[in-house]
């Protein structure tokens, strides 16, 4: 079905195709020479310069109607309607004479927050990739159609950052007053889906719903839960549960009566992927999959995940249905009871598990705390705290105060338990074993923890049980585990004094949460 592109600026487009099949966009891909097929029927395609998000080049517009919304500041650039008008007008130029791909989709799989997005792109494998990762129309959505944001992505046009006020040559441009989204000069899919992210979290707090960067899924009784996470903390591997159905991996929202997907789709990393370690990941890079900066033998056209020459942010984008144990309809029929915030601790001090008051869940939500380990990059010789606000700081428009308090009033409302899971290190100065984590979250899940005893931790507060099924008790308190207990001590100093040096940032955060914190 073509389409008229000339109220979005786009005149004499060579050939406009409108929501092709994956095998249509697979084929265009192929002659088009936009990338190559595996021997598993994926579609493989290299990124160039940049292989994962810019960060430093997504920027959002400032107007009056937006102004005192918004959390201006490293994250939240902003920029001037005349610099994104003007941007505007050069790539819709650049995209006349040329093939143009859409993609009408949806994002919030509850009927009552679904949103409409028209994604116009250059290249048939971007159309391939979000055609797969956003909710699909049916014949008869689609029959009349009609959009509440447009996401332009023109990978080919180069931004000139001295005379577009650009800082390189590629650009993520939001206009939450326009409901336009531009992006340019970069190849990289993940920006279209980070971009329709950003929006559902400016727009969903206004109406009511809780927009949450993690995974979820609902047991055999219909009872649901989320997870957060940052990366490398065992967010994707703890939620896809063989006992559980996935709601979804990345992206949902805690509405009154439901937990929802954002998505239709998964993006998932396949850096040292394999088919003991993720089987669901691995055995969905098949026809219809798009697959980013994996090496793959060029005459067998196998893969070598453990090759990292390409990239270390290797990604795969494939639609939900790939997975085996997926809840199709990408919503919930009950709110969450049980939230779990994962981190991976490499100081050795944080509980492997904790239960959160509702202060404390704000607290440690909005410090969105992981580690990076010595050794894991050039420079990093001691632990490393890393902390991104509410688990996705870059993706969050508004204050984090905002989407606090809604978990706070979500939680309390609903009953919710939560919980804070160390899946990093303790004394020993080894990992928490996988199936001892696994344990301690079922024990959430079910509710079993609940029947433990509880002490509290001297240094965060936390309720720490002291038995559960399957793990040994030593290890569920951090101090036992430590032979030098000068040592800990210092070692729980380190880290609370990162927290509440982190946390001096959030000046609209209420005193009673700031208090729930550390104590250094």
């Amino acid at each position: 079905m073509s389409l008229d592109l000339g109220y979005l600026g786009i005149y004499n487009a060579k050939a406009v195709y409108r929501n092709l099949t994956p095998a249509q966009l697979t084929e265009w891909a192929l002659c088009r020479g936009e990338g190559t097929l595996s021997n598993t029927g994926a579609l493989v395609v290299k990124t160039g310069k940049y292989t994962g998000r810019s960060a430093n080049d997504k920027f959002i517009v400032d107007v009056p109607a937006v102004h005192d919304e918004i959390a201006w500041g490293k994250v939240n650039r902003p920029t001037t309607r005349e610099m994104f008008n003007a941007l505007w007008g050069k790539v819709m130029a650049y995209l006349q004479n040329r093939d143009i791909f859409v993609f009408d989709g949806m994002a919030g799989a509850d009927p009552k927050y679904t949103k409409r997005f028209r994604i116009v792109n250059e290249l048939a494998s971007q159309n391939l990739f979000i055609h797969q990762l956003l909710r699909r129309p049916t014949c008869e959505e689609l029959a009349d159609f009609t959009e509440d944001y447009v996401i332009v992505a023109a990978p080919g046009y180069k931004a000139d950052p001295a005379v577009d006020g650009t800082n390189s040559e590629a650009a993520i441009l939001v206009d939450f007053d326009a409901k336009r989204v531009l992006i340019c000069g970069t190849q990289y899919a993940g920006e279209i889906k980070k971009s329709v992210f950003t929006i559902m979290n400016y727009i969903l707090p206004k109406e009511g719903v809780f927009p949450m960067h993690s995974s979820a899924n609902v047991g055999k009784d219909g009872d649901s839960a989320v997870f957060f996470g940052l990366s490398g903390t065992g967010k994707t591997t703890l939620s896809a549960d063989p006992n559980r159905f996935l709601i979804g991996d990345d992206e949902h929202g805690w509405a009154d009566d439901s937990v929802f997907n954002f998505e239709g789709g998964c993006y998932a990393k396949c850096i040292d992927l394999s088919p003991e370690g993720e089987p669901d990941i691995y055995n969905a890079i098949k026809f219809g999959a798009l697959v980013e900066n994996v090496v793959m033998d060029p005459e067998t056209r196998e893969f070598d995940f453990h090759d990292s020459s390409l990239a270390v942010n290797s990604r795969v984008g494939y639609p939900i249905e790939y997975i085996n144990n997926a809840v199709l309809s990408g919503k919930s029929s009950s709110v969450p009871s049980v939230v779990i915030f994962l981190t991976a601790d490499a100081y050795g001090v944080l509980p492997p598990i904790s239960k959160l008051n509702a202060k404390q869940a704000m607290y440690y939500f909005v410090s969105g705390f992981t580690s990076k380990v010595a050794g894991t990059e050039i420079g990093v010789t001691e632990p490393v705290p890393t902390f991104s606000t509410c688990f996705g700081e870059p993706f969050m428009p508004l204050d984090p105060s905002v989407y606090a308090k809604m978990l706070e009033e979500k939680v309390i409302k609903a009953g919710t338990r939560v919980y804070l899971v160390n899946t990093g290190w303790n004394g020993t100065g080894k990992r928490m074993k996988l199936a001892y984590t696994r344990a301690m979250v079922t024990a959430a899940l079910t509710g079993e923890i609940e029947k433990a005893n509880f002490v509290t931790d001297p240094t965060f507060g936390v309720e720490v049980p002291t038995e559960i099924a399957n793990v040994p008790s030593e290890l569920l308190i951090p101090e036992n585990t430590w032979q030098d207990k000068a040592a800990y001590k210092a070692a729980c100093k380190k880290l609370a004094e990162s927290f509440v040096q982190n946390f001096k940032k959030y000046t609209k955060m209420p005193a009673d949460v700031v208090a729930a914190g550390p104590k250094a």
